[in-house]
């Protein structure tokens, strides 16, 4: 947790610190920015590279006057960037972003960071004017060995099947809420394919027995998994990004599920699980959520 925290913070000390050097230099001449002429998702895998790189022209895509935080470790607002110190030595920052898709106002990342030790995370933007205002995330730490041998990221990343996007995304709601939430769990394999079920949980196997025995394992250790409530549902054609609370571990969570779709079925799946901290450790009052 306290790993997480610190990289939030370092984070955004790094996008303030471009923000102030941008701010210092307006001899920049804002046509090569060209922001209306750039898509959301191009400018969120800019900003995000940024914080690699030192580019100080990306952070022009948020709007220095609204930037609503929900990242719980950070200070609300451009403003909360300079309220902490830059704790990570000069250089060290690596970001990949791995997958990027767009939801009306919305881009949604998965990305390989290193901070303070390798995470997986996923970040959503939203964008108002071509601008972005608000941002939440949820990071959790790389694991070398998993249980089905595949990593937190590999994959297909192949956007397809735009015009299924409704669709999946109401697959994905009904599965959230017959399955995850409780409501019908027998209709499990109305959702996923019983042919082809791809986990990059580190801690679950492929296929519906993986699952089972992952959530069966759980409950015998007496740590049930817990989906309580649903916050965001967001989509692409074949990739659909589910936003939930809940609990696991006995500890109050965020999960973050990223399901790719085939045929009608969920055929892959990955992951980031989040404690969420006490309201007394929170740099802003936006919430988690």
């Amino acid at each position: 947790m306290v790993k997480t925290i610190l990289f939030g913070i370092a984070l955004s000390t790094m996008m303030w610190s471009c923000f102030t050097s941008q701010k210092n230099h307006s001899s920049i001449n804002k046509k090569e920015v060209k922001m209306e002429s750039k898509s959301k998702k191009q400018k969120v895998v800019e900003l995000l590279k940024s914080i690699e790189t030192g580019d100080t022209k990306p952070v022009a895509y948020i709007n220095p006057k609204k930037y609503i935080q929900h990242n719980l470790a950070i200070g609300d607002g451009l403003a909360g960037f300079g309220e902490v110190l830059s704790l990570l030595p000069k250089g060290s920052a690596k970001v990949e972003v791995i997958r990027a898709f767009e939801d009306g106002n919305y881009v949604i990342t998965h990305t390989k960071y290193d901070f303070f030790g390798p995470k997986s995370g996923f970040d959503i933007f939203r964008f108002e004017d071509g601008l972005i205002v608000e941002h939440w995330d949820n990071l959790q730490e790389i694991t070398k060995e998993t249980v089905s041998g595949r990593t937190q990221f590999d994959g297909t990343t192949d956007i397809i099947d735009l015009n299924k996007t409704s669709e999946n995304k109401e697959l994905v709601k009904n599965f959230v809420n017959d399955v995850l939430l409780g409501i019908n769990p027998d209709k499990i394999t109305e959702y996923i394919s019983t042919e082809k079920y791809l986990q990059h949980n580190p801690n679950v196997d492929d296929d519906l027995t993986g699952l089972g025995k992952a959530l069966e394992d759980l409950a015998k250790a007496g740590m049930p998994m817990k989906f309580e409530k649903n916050h965001k549902i967001l989509g692409e054609g074949n990739f659909v990004l589910s936003v939930s609370e809940g609990e696991f571990l006995k500890k109050h969570v965020a999960f973050y599920d990223l399901f790719r779709l085939e045929n009608g079925r969920i055929v892959e799946h990955w992951d980031a699980i989040e404690e969420i901290p006490e309201k007394s450790e929170w740099k802003n009052n936006n919430g988690k959520f």
